[in-house]
């Protein structure tokens, strides 16, 4: 949407550009909730170790670190008692294939007994954020309500739609401020010696959530860059500088492209490990640089430009936790940034809602700005989603799309070498972690989720002779 508006210059609304951060607000809830528990968790708790725990210990400790609504000692002995269930019945379901008492996890059995209650609830919890969407968004997941000039859910604009949206947000971010954000702290406290693994050189983001129509300087968690981890010299991000590189992915060979010109002509061949192709995957290249993008990005940029609730937040963890600054750039520094912003970007959408109950009171319910299409126009839509940094570039002659190309996080944080042979985000992250059993690399596991991984973002692979479904296998 937002490429094709600024290709044909047309300015949203204000109750679209609200709603439309409303509901990217909600998936920010929701995927770092799911990312958090039921995506990476396991990577730090040990689930079966939980059996050896006492639940009146338990019940102990999350009183002392949390304000759960749920808990006592009855309520983890029949948590603990699901967990036995599910171990008797040798169908461990989404507990099997995992590496269960390996010598890299740390928490005690009734941390580890906590964790796993948090992570029932926060399954509950996930399904109560994303009716959100279904408010304004029509559905979760691929919202429907999205056009060119605004948004189509004036039908929405009502007290009993805000009310409820303002009672699901208010649910979701006392689960996120009393749970999410004490647990993480729990956990990041047994294994701060990650904050020295897994960390990355340079970090870019467009920013997201508009506060008026003035772009960048209005956004909420801003836009910039961050060159060789110097967080005091942010730097303006242009997105002229960005360009993709093909020489290590299954592409036709080319020179590095802007967006603008970018090509996409699959030549797929052999694995060659020797230094050759190996993925499906472009390179971007910001200024000739990688970059990694996502929370830890974002949460550095604001840090780096003293944001007035990111910084006091980021200050206060490193406080409670003993660490220095310095331990953000890491495998630790990235999961923890992805729950500080949570909790920010939570706690502003209250305002956006209220900004939406006083339009409403006023009589304004405009959602859209009719527009024509232009013979021809060039156009580029900048924003962060959850995993990142996302960009759409669209080209447009004869009222038709000439040429449209995207970049999206996974692209710039999985993308592989480039020209000059440097390595990806990734790539460098992975680059000295300690490995405890070659045959269970659990510690690998930890810096390849906290990234929050999406291969299918960046890649479609089909047949177009026959439409088939393959089934890949990496050995």
């Amino acid at each position: 949407m937002r490429a094709v508006e600024n290709a044909v210059g047309v300015k949203i609304p204000e109750n679209a550009r609200l709603i439309r951060n409303l509901l990217h607000g909600a998936q920010f809830q929701h995927d770092h909730i799911i990312h958090f528990y039921h995506l990476h968790a396991f990577d730090w708790v040990d689930i079966l170790s939980a059996l050896k725990a006492d639940p009146a210990k338990t019940a102990a400790l999350s009183d002392n670190v949390t304000n759960a609504p749920w808990g006592g000692t009855a309520y983890f002995k029949t948590v603990l008692q699901r967990i036995q269930t599910f171990v008797d019945s040798g169908q461990l379901g989404i507990f099997a294939n995992a590496y269960w008492g390996h010598s890299a996890y740390k928490l005690p059995p009734e941390a580890n007994l906590m964790a796993a209650a948090h992570y029932i609830e926060a399954l509950r919890l996930q399904a109560k954020a994303a009716k959100m969407h279904a408010i304004f968004g029509g559905k979760n997941p691929h919202l429907q309500s999205l056009v060119v000039g605004g948004i189509t859910s004036v039908q929405d604009l009502n007290p009993d739609r805000l009310a409820q949206f303002l009672y699901l947000w208010k649910e979701t971010q006392d689960f996120v401020n009393n749970v999410y954000i004490p647990d993480l702290l729990a956990v990041a406290s047994f294994y701060k010696d990650w904050g020295a693994i897994g960390g990355t050189s340079n970090f870019m983001a467009w920013g997201e959530f508009p506060q008026n129509e003035n772009e960048p300087d209005s956004l909420y968690m801003p836009r910039g860059y961050i060159q060789k981890r110097d967080v005091a010299k942010i730097q303006a991000a242009d997105q002229q500088k960005v360009a993709e590189h093909v020489k290590f992915g299954w592409y036709a060979e080319g020179k590095p492209k802007h967006p603008f010109e970018g090509e996409t002509k699959p030549n797929p061949g052999d694995y060659k490990p020797d230094g050759g192709k190996y993925t499906w995957f472009k390179a971007p290249r910001y200024d000739g640089e990688a970059c990694e993008v996502g929370p830890l990005a974002r949460v550095l940029i604001a840090y780096g430009k003293n944001h007035k609730d990111i910084k006091p937040l980021v200050d206060s963890t490193l406080k409670k936790l003993d660490i220095p600054v310095t331990a953000l750039f890491s495998t630790l520094g990235r999961t923890a940034a992805r729950g500080l912003e949570t909790a920010a970007i939570g706690n502003a959408m209250e305002g956006w809602i209220m900004q939406l109950f006083d339009n409403v009171k006023k009589g304004d319910l405009t959602t859209y700005q009719s527009w024509k299409m232009p013979k021809s126009a060039q156009g580029v839509g900048l924003n962060d989603v959850p995993r990142g940094s996302l960009g759409h570039w669209i080209r447009i002659e004869n009222e038709k799309i000439k040429n449209y190309q995207y970049v999206v996080p996974s692209t710039w944080n999985l993308g592989p070498r480039c020209e000059k042979g440097i390595p990806g985000p990734l790539e460098e992250a992975l680059i000295g972690t300690p490995v405890a059993d070659a045959k269970r690399p659990l510690e690998i596991l930890r810096t390849v989720h906290s990234f929050d991984p999406c291969i299918a973002c960046g890649v479609h692979v089909i047949d177009p002779a026959s439409n088939a479904v393959y089934k890949i296998r990496a050995i």
